[in-house]
């Protein structure tokens, strides 16, 4: 990875570099095939003010107009590619972690006021206050009891890169916390982080399924509900297949998910997916099967329907 200066001049960045907002970003790897990646702000808002190139010999990388809210990693890597399908070539990377200063903003700038951080026995949990300016003294505070809170290495770290990191959460964690920036004589206020420990563990989806009626006749309505108890972060998919599928019988399905709090800051994301056949003929009786799946594996469950 190289960066392109002013005049045409070049040269290899540094692990971290610090900017002023408002210059304009210029990178460059090597490559016929270049894959980049950078901060997740200009990726979920599509920001036109980033371009990616594809040169002959080398992948450019255009960031304009930048802001404080640009601050991250930005690497390349090369790919090796057979047909249409690619791979990382490990041995040809390069990356950076860019701060771009900004008057006015020592932390990286949040699109909410408000943000929930969610606290797991078995994984790290992260406050991302993140800094615009690599020597700023940064502290985690509780809002109520009104404390510091310190980050004593073992139990609380802090990574510019990241924000505080909590390595082993636990239910005493939980609470409102914000933090605080000084450099240069000014100080800054985050947003707030709402932390809540999280009561399920991880794992495949814990599911049920639950037919309104599992005996029938013919002309009546039945719904079968689809119900998994998670991790207040983690997505489900769900997936049915039922007697009249193959007959392509019209059916409603309706997903939905929320959060219900089960005190002392204990969270649970309640997903249900309702599958509903209307005027139910012979072709409907049988077994209803549901599989829900979420990034640790999947679960299935089935039920049938008779008619009485």
């Amino acid at each position: 990875m190289i960066q392109m200066l002013d005049k045409g001049r070049f040269q290899k960045p540094a692990a971290t570099l610090s900017l002023t907002a408002g210059q304009t970003l210029e990178l460059r790897c090597k490559g016929n095939k270049i894959g980049w990646s950078y901060p997740p702000y200009l990726d979920t808002f599509k920001d036109s003010r980033l371009s990616v190139r594809q040169h002959e010999r080398y992948g450019q990388l255009t960031l304009v107009n930048s802001t404080a809210a640009d601050t991250g990693e930005f690497s390349c890597w090369g790919q090796l590619c057979q047909g249409y399908v690619c791979r990382k070539d490990e041995t040809k990377t390069g990356s950076t972690y860019i701060f771009f200063t900004e008057k006015g903003e020592l932390f990286v700038p949040s699109p909410s006021y408000f943000d929930v951080v969610y606290l797991n026995p078995d994984r790290q949990a992260v406050v991302p206050c993140r800094v615009t300016v690599p020597s700023a003294r940064v502290t985690l505070h509780r809002e109520f009891p009104a404390k510091e809170i310190p980050a004593n290495g073992t139990d609380i770290v802090y990574d510019m890169k990241r924000g505080f990191v909590y390595l082993q959460p636990h239910s005493d964690h939980q609470g409102v916390v914000y933090c605080k920036a000084e450099a240069g004589g000014k100080s800054q206020i985050s947003v707030k982080y709402q932390l809540l420990y999280v009561e399920v563990p991880r794992g495949p989806p814990s599911t049920t399924i639950l037919a309104s009626s599992n005996k029938v006749r013919s002309g009546d309505d039945i719904s079968v509900l689809c119900t998994v108890l998670g991790e207040p972060d983690v997505e489900v998919e769900f997936r049915w297949i039922y007697p009249g599928q193959k007959d392509e019988r019209p059916v409603t399905i309706q997903d939905t998910w929320r959060l219900i709090h089960r005190g002392l800051g204990h969270t649970t994301r309640i997903s249900q997916s309702i599958l509903t056949v209307e005027d139910v003929a012979t072709t409907d009786v049988g077994y209803y099967i549901c599989t829900a799946r979420n990034l640790q594996g999947e679960t299935t469950v089935a039920t049938t329907v008779e008619f009485s």
